[in-house]
C-alpha cells in the first residue's frame, strides 16, 4: 500500500469515528463498508483465480511441450524403423535369392556326381571284366606257349600231329583234345585272334593267311604274337582304368569340395536370413508399438490444446466478469457517497458545522504540514479543497465527507491498478521467463541434435567412402581375376592342342612301328630294340594321357573356383551397394534434417532474442528499485509519529464536539421543558 494510501485511510478512519460518535449505528455507513468488504473479496477471489489459472497454464506450457517433443521424437524413430525393415527386406530377398542358387547348384552338383559315379561303377565293371578275361587268355596262351616247346622238344608222335595240323585252329584243337587246354581257354584265344584280324583288316587291310600258319614253328611265333599283343592291351587297359579313375576321383574331390563350400553358404545365408527376419519382426513390433503411441499422443496434445483453451476462455470470461463487478461497485459507492450525504446528515448525524469550523482548521493544518514534509502532493491538495469547502461550502461537513470519498475512491483505485500492475508483472515475469528457459533448453536440444545427426551424417559418408572403396577394389579384384581366367583358359586351349596332337603323334608312331615290325620278320633281329621303342613310347603315351587328364582336371578345379568366387563377388557387390544406397539415402535424409534443425533453431534463437529484449522491457517496468535501509527508517518513523499526532487531534476534536452536543441537548431541553 502506498504512503497516500495509508494516509488516506487514516482520514477515512478520522470520518468514520466521527460518524460513529454523531449516530452509534450509520446505514450509510454500513453499506459503504459492506462494498468495501466486498471490493476486497473479490480482489482476492481474482487474485486467487489468477495464481491458479497460472499456475494451470504453466502446467499446458509443460505437457504441450513434452508431447511435441515426444511426437517428434517418435516420428523420427517411426521413420528410421521403416528404413530398418525396408533395409532387412532388401538383405531377406538377396539371401533368398542366394540360398535358391545355392540350392540349384548344390541339386545339379549332387547330380552330376552320382551320375559320374554310375559311370565310374560301370567302367569299372566293365574294367573288371575285360582284365580277367585279357588275364585268362595270356593264362591261356603262356600254358599254350609252354606245351608247345615242350612237345617240340620231345620230337614225339604228339609233335608230329601238330607240325600237320596246319593252322592255329586245327592246333588248339589237338591241345583241346590232349586236355593241355580247356575248352575255354581255346576259345578266348580264339576270339583274341579273331579280335586282332579285325583290327588289321580295318587298319592296314587283309592280312596275310601264312601268318597263322602252323609250319616250323610259326604257331609258336603266332602265339607269342598273340601273347604280346594280349599283354601290350592288358597294360593299356589297366592304364586307362587308372586315368580314367583318377579323372574321377579329381571329379569327385572337386564335386565335394564344392558341394561342402556351397551347403556351409547356404546355411549362413539360412542363418543370416533368420536373423535378419527376427530383426524385421522386431523392428515391426515396435514399429507397430511406436505408432500407437505416436497416435495416442497426437490425441492427447489435441485434447490437451482443447481443454486449456476451454480454461482460458472460462478465466478470461471470470476476470471480465469480475472487472464489471468491481466497476458496478465502484460506481454505486461514488454514487451513494455524492448523494446521500445530506440526507445521512439529517437522518442520522448531528450538525458538524460548529465541528469544522472549530477544529477542521487544525486538522487541515496537521494534514498540510505532514503533507509537506513527507512530499504527498496529493495529500496537500486535499488539504487545500478541505480548506476550502470549510470557509465557502453551505454544507461543510458533506463537501469534506465527498472529498475523503472521492480521496478513498482514488487510492482504491490506485491500489487496485497497483495489484492489477503486480499481478501482470508477476504474471508476465513468470511467462517470460518460462519461455526464456523453455527457449533455451530447445536451442540445447536442438544443438545436441544438430552435432549428434552431424556426426552420424560424417560416419556415414566415411563408411559409403569405404564401401565405394572397396567395391572399386572388388571391380578391380574382378577384372584382374577376370583377365587371368582368360589367360589360363587361352594357355589351357593352347597346351591342350599340343597334349592331343603330342598323343596322336605317338599313337600313331606306335603304329606303324607295330605294323612294320608285324608284317616284316626279316628284322626278327631287331625285334628286341623295337620292342623297347614301343615301350618307350607306349610309357610317353601314357604320360602325355596322364598330363592331358591332370591339364583338364586342372582347369576344371580352376573354372569352377572362378565361378564360385565371381558369384560371392557378384553377391558381394550388390550387398555393398544396397549399403552405399541405403547409407547414402540415410546421409541425405540426415543433411535435410540438419538443415531443417539449424533452420529451427535460428528460428528459436530469434524468438529467445526477442524474449529477452521483452523481458529486458518488463524488468525495468516491473522490478523496482531497492530503497536504502536509512530512508525506509526515516520514512517509517515520520509516518508513525503523524499518525499519532493525526489522531490526538482527531481524538481531541471528537471530545469537543461531544462536549457541544451535550450542551446542546440541555438547553433544548430545557427550552421546551420552560415552553411546557
Amino acid at each position: 500500500m502506498t504512503k497516500a494510501a495509508r494516509f488516506g485511510m487514516l482520514l477515512l478512519f478520522s470520518l468514520q469515528f466521527m460518524t460513529a460518535q454523531a449516530s452509534e449505528t450509520s446505514p450509510i455507513t454500513k453499506v459503504l463498508q459492506l462494498m468495501s468488504d466486498m471490493q476486497a473479496k473479490i480482489i482476492s477471489e481474482g487474485e486467487a483465480a489468477h495464481a491458479t489459472y497460472t499456475e494451470f497454464a504453466e502446467m499446458c506450457e509443460e505437457r504441450s511441450k513434452n508431447l511435441q517433443f515426444e511426437i517428434k521424437t517418435q516420428k523420427a524413430e517411426v521413420a528410421e524403423l521403416k528404413a530398418t525393415i525396408d533395409e532387412e527386406t532388401a538383405l531377406g530377398a538377396s539371401l533368398d535369392t542366394k540360398v535358391g542358387e545355392l540350392s540349384e547348384s548344390i541339386a545339379t552338383d549332387e547330380a552330376d556326381l552320382k551320375a559320374a559315379t554310375e559311370i565310374r561303377a560301370k567302367e569299372s565293371a566293365d574294367f573288371s571284366a575285360e582284365e580277367k578275361e585279357l588275364s585268362e587268355v595270356i593264362d591261356a596262351l603262356q600254358r599254350a606257349i609252354s606245351i608247345l616247346e615242350r612237345e617240340m622238344a620231345k620230337h614225339g608222335a604228339s609233335m608230329m600231329q601238330l607240325k600237320n595240323a596246319g593252322s592255329l585252329e586245327k592246333t588248339l584243337a589237338l591241345l583241346v583234345e590232349a586236355s593241355s587246354l580247356t575248352s575255354a581257354d581255346a576259345k578266348g584265344i580264339s576270339a583274341l585272334v579273331q579280335t586282332q584280324q579285325a583290327s588289321d583288316d580295318s587298319d592296314m587291310g587283309a592280312p596275310d593267311p601264312a601268318v597263322y600258319k602252323g609250319q616250323s614253328g610259326g604257331i609258336i611265333d603266332t602265339l607269342g604274337d598273340l601273347l604280346e599283343k594280349a599283354e601290350s592291351q592288358l597294360n593299356e587297359l589297366r592304364n586307362k582304368e587308372t586315368a580314367s579313375l583318377h579323372e574321377f576321383q579329381m571329379l569327385k574331390q572337386s564335386l565335394d569340395d564344392k558341394i561342402k563350400y556351397e551347403t556351409k553358404e547356404m546355411a549362413e545365408a539360412k542363418q543370416g536370413i533368420a536373423a535378419s527376419n527376427e530383426k524385421k519382426a522386431t523392428a515391426e513390433g515396435d514399429l507397430e508399438m511406436t505408432s500407437k503411441n505416436l497416435a495416442e499422443d497426437v490425441t492427447a496434445l489435441g485434447e490437451l490444446h482443447h481443454e486449456c483453451l476451454s480454461k482460458a476462455q472460462d478465466y478470461e470470461a471470470e476476470t471480465k466478469s469480475r472487472g464489471e463487478e468491481l466497476k458496478a461497485i465502484a460506481t454505486a459507492k461514488k454514487v451513494i457517497t455524492e448523494t446521500t450525504s445530506g440526507a445521512a446528515d439529517l437522518s442520522y448525524g448531528l450538525n458538524q458545522i460548529s465541528f469544522l469550523q472549530s477544529g477542521g482548521f487544525k486538522a487541515v493544518r496537521f494534514l498540510h504540514d505532514l503533507a509537506q514534509k513527507e512530499k504527498l502532493p496529493a495529500l496537500a491538495q486535499l488539504t487545500l479543497r478541505m480548506d476550502s469547502a470549510i470557509r465557502n461550502s453551505d454544507d461543510p461537513f458533506a463537501k469534506v465527507k465527498g472529498l475523503i470519498a472521492d480521496m478513498i475512491e482514488t487510492l482504491q483505485a490506485q491500489a487496485e491498478a497497483d495489484a492489477t500492475e503486480k499481478a501482470y508483472c508477476d504474471k508476465e515475469l513468470a511467462e517470460t521467463n518460462a519461455k526464456k528457459d523453455e527457449k533455451t533448453i530447445e536451442i540445447k536440444k536442438l544443438s545436441t541434435k544438430i552435432d549428434s545427426m552431424t556426426s552420424r551424417s560424417a560416419q556415414l559418408k566415411t563408411e559409403v567412402a569405404e564401401l565405394e572403396k572397396s567395391l572399386s577394389a572388388l571391380a578391380k579384384a574382378q577384372a584382374e581375376m577376370d583377365k587371368l581366367r582368360l589367360e589360363e583358359k587361352e594357355e589351357y586351349t593352347k597346351a591342350k592342342a599340343a597334349m592331343e596332337a603330342g598323343i596322336k603323334g605317338v599313337q600313331l608312331a606306335l603304329k606303324v612301328l607295330r605294323d612294320y615290325y608285324a608284317k616284316d620278320k626279316a628284322h626278327a633281329a631287331d625285334e628286341g630294340g623295337g620292342a623297347g621303342i614301343i615301350g618307350l613310347l607306349e610309357v610317353v603315351e601314357s604320360d602325355f594321357s596322364k598330363g592331358l587328364i591332370e591339364m583338364t582336371s586342372t582347369e576344371e578345379s580352376a573354372q569352377a573356383t572362378y565361378d564360385q568366387e565371381t558369384k560371392d563377388n557378384e553377391i558381394e557387390k550388390t550387398t555393398k551397394e544396397q549399403d552405399v544406397k541405403y547409407k547414402s539415402e540415410e546421409a541425405a535424409g540426415l543433411e535435410k534434417t540438419t538443415a531443417e534443425a539449424t533452420s529451427d533453431k535460428a528460428g528459436v534463437q530469434e524468438e529467445l532474442d526477442a524474449v529477452n529484449e521483452y523481458l529486458k522491457t518488463i524488468e525495468e517496468r516491473c522490478i523496482a528499485k531497492a530503497e536504502p535501509y536509512e530512508e525506509r527508517v526515516r520514512r517509517r518513523e515520520a509516518e508513525l509519529k503523524g499518525l499519532r499526532e493525526g489522531l490526538a487531534i482527531l481524538e481531541e476534536e471528537t471530545s469537543e464536539s461531544l462536549l457541544q452536543r451535550s450542551s446542546r441537548r440541555i438547553l433544548r431541553g430545557a427550552r421546551q421543558h420552560k415552553l411546557a
